[in-house]
């Protein structure tokens, strides 16, 4: 899934599983988050009690922490992704062989794409990464 990983994300990667006790190899940057994707049973043992292993890693690196369940199948892209970009929403999102097209109203619309298209290039790059899809949003 993952191709590669710079050493800021294996730095992001080794405090997290030094603070959490989990071991994952998913790290990516979106909206100024740094985001953790975990087995979907591991995200509150992540997470910590109260949130205390996300405030402490969020400290730590002076940036805002999410950690949200890995996708397994490609019926999880819809979960994934609304987890990812949350708070948020989008109207629908449709797979087809070669990309994922999201459909969402103009003030989320505007909210996905971000200025410069900044979101919009992130997003591309996560679906990319868990995916091997192109992103779109309409």
């Amino acid at each position: 899934m993952i191709d590669t990983i710079n050493m800021q994300e294996m730095r992001y990667l080794n405090l997290f599983r030094k603070i959490t006790q989990i071991s994952t190899r998913f790290c990516f940057r979106y909206n100024d988050f740094i985001i953790f994707a975990v087995p979907r049973n591991l995200v509150s043992r992540a997470i910590g009690e109260s949130g205390k292993n996300v405030k402490r890693i969020s400290e730590i690196f002076g940036k805002k922490v999410k950690v949200v369940s890995y996708p397994s199948e490609l019926h999880d892209v819809k979960r994934f992704i609304g987890a990812v970009v949350s708070p948020v929403n989008f109207k629908n999102l449709e797979i087809n062989n070669e990309e994922i097209i999201i459909t969402a109203g103009n003030q989320s619309k505007a909210a996905l794409i971000g200025r410069d298209k900044a979101r919009l290039h992130e997003l591309q790059k996560i679906s990319k990464m868990f995916f091997r899809r192109d992103l779109k949003i309409v």
